[in-house]
C-alpha cells in the first residue's frame, strides 16, 4: 500500500513510528507537510499539489494534524477523502474533536460520563457559573489550549471570578469544570484503534501539579483498566467518529469521567508505557480496513 502520513516534522517520535511500522510491513510510506499541501478544485477532478507535484495512487492517509492548524490540515483531509483516499481518521471527526465545547455536547447528549461542565458569555453569569459547576475548587479552560496550555485550577472562588472576568476581558473562550479531587492529580489514557481499546496508561501529575500531561512533567506507568472505562472510551471515540483515538479518563466517585478524546494522539509515552508497538497496530488497522472512498461523508460536509 502507499500510505501518506500529514505531519509537519519527520522527525518527531509518532511520524517516525509510523514510518518504521508501515515499512516494516512493506508498504510506500511518505511523510507530507500538511502546510506545504495545496489544492486544485476542479469538477469531478480534486487534487492535492505539493512541492511541484501532484499526489496521487495513496490508498490511505494518517493525519498528525497540530490543533494550530486544524483548519488548513482537515481541508487537506478532506480533499484526500473527495479523491478516495482512506484516511484513519475523518476530517469531520477531527474537527468535531478538537472543539471541545462540541465534543463534550455530543458525549452529553449520548449519555457518556463527564465532569459537570459550564459554559458562559458574559460576566454577569460567572457568579451563576460557578454554582453550577458545584464552586471551588474547580478548573477552567481555554477552549483552544492543548498540552495542558490554557488550563486552570482555580482553588477559590475569589480566584475563579478574577480568572473567568480576565479571560472574558481578552475575549478568550473558557469552559469551567468541576475539580475531580479524588483523581489525585491522575488520568488515564485509553488508545483506542478500530473500535478496541488496545493500550492504556495511568499519567501522574508532577508533585505540586494537578495536569497530568506529560509535556507538563507527568509520568506515564502501565495500569490495568476496568471494563466499564474500557467501554466507555470505546464509546466516546465512536461518538466522535474517531477510529484512532487517544480517550483521557478520570476515576470519581461516580464512575468514570471523560475529560477528552484527542483525534492526533501521541505514540511515545504509551508505547514506552505499554511496551507495545502501537504503530504496528495502527497500520494493521489500516491494511484491514482501507477501501477507496470508504468514509462516512465522503468529503460531502465540512
Amino acid at each position: 500500500m502507499k500510505i501518506a502520513i500529514l505531519s509537519r516534522n519527520k522527525r518527531l517520535y509518532s511520524t517516525r513510528r509510523m514510518v518504521e511500522a508501515g515499512e516494516a510491513a512493506g508498504h510506500e510510506m511518505h511523510v507530507i507537510d500538511t502546510l506545504r499541501c495545496y489544492m486544485s478544485m476542479v469538477a469531478h477532478k480534486p487534487e492535492i499539489h505539493y512541492k511541484g507535484e501532484v499526489l496521487e495512487g495513496f490508498d490511505a492517509v494518517i493525519p498528525r494534524i497540530g490543533a494550530s492548524i486544524t483548519q488548513y490540515g482537515t481541508a487537506v483531509v478532506r480533499q484526500f477523502e473527495m479523491m478516495g483516499v482512506f484516511p484513519i481518521n475523518e476530517s469531520v471527526a477531527i474537527s468535531r474533536s478538537r472543539d471541545k465545547l462540541r465534543s463534550l455536547q455530543l458525549l452529553s447528549r449520548k449519555g457518556v460520563g463527564l465532569p459537570i461542565t459550564g459554559f458562559a458569555h458574559s460576566p454577569d453569569d460567572i457568579p451563576d457559573l460557578i454554582n453550577m459547576v458545584r464552586g471551588a475548587p474547580l478548573v477552567i479552560k481555554m477552549l483552544e489550549g492543548t498540552q495542558g496550555i490554557g488550563v486552570v485550577l482555580a482553588e477559590t472562588r475569589k480566584a475563579a471570578e478574577s480568572v473567568i472576568e480576565a479571560f472574558m476581558g481578552l475575549n478568550v473562550s473558557v469552559m469551567v469544570q468541576e475539580y475531580i479531587k479524588e483523581a489525585g492529580g491522575a488520568d488515564i489514557r485509553c488508545f483506542v484503534v478500530g473500535g478496541k481499546v488496545i493500550a492504556a496508561m495511568k499519567r501522574q501529575a508532577a508533585p505540586g501539579e494537578f495536569r497530568s500531561n506529560l509535556h507538563r512533567g507527568g509520568s506515564a506507568s502501565l495500569i490495568r483498566i476496568t471494563p466499564e472505562e474500557r467501554a466507555t472510551a470505546v464509546r466516546a471515540a465512536r461518538i466522535m467518529g474517531l477510529n484512532v483515538a487517544g480517550v483521557d479518563i478520570l476515576r470519581s466517585h461516580h464512575g468514570p469521567v471523560v475529560m477528552e478524546v484527542n483525534s492526533s494522539p501521541g505514540l511515545e509515552g504509551i508505547e514506552m508505557a505499554t511496551n507495545k508497538d502501537v504503530a504496528g497496530m495502527i497500520i494493521k488497522f489500516i491494511e484491514k480496513d482501507a477501501r477507496p472512498y470508504r468514509t462516512q461523508t465522503k468529503g460531502s460536509k465540512g
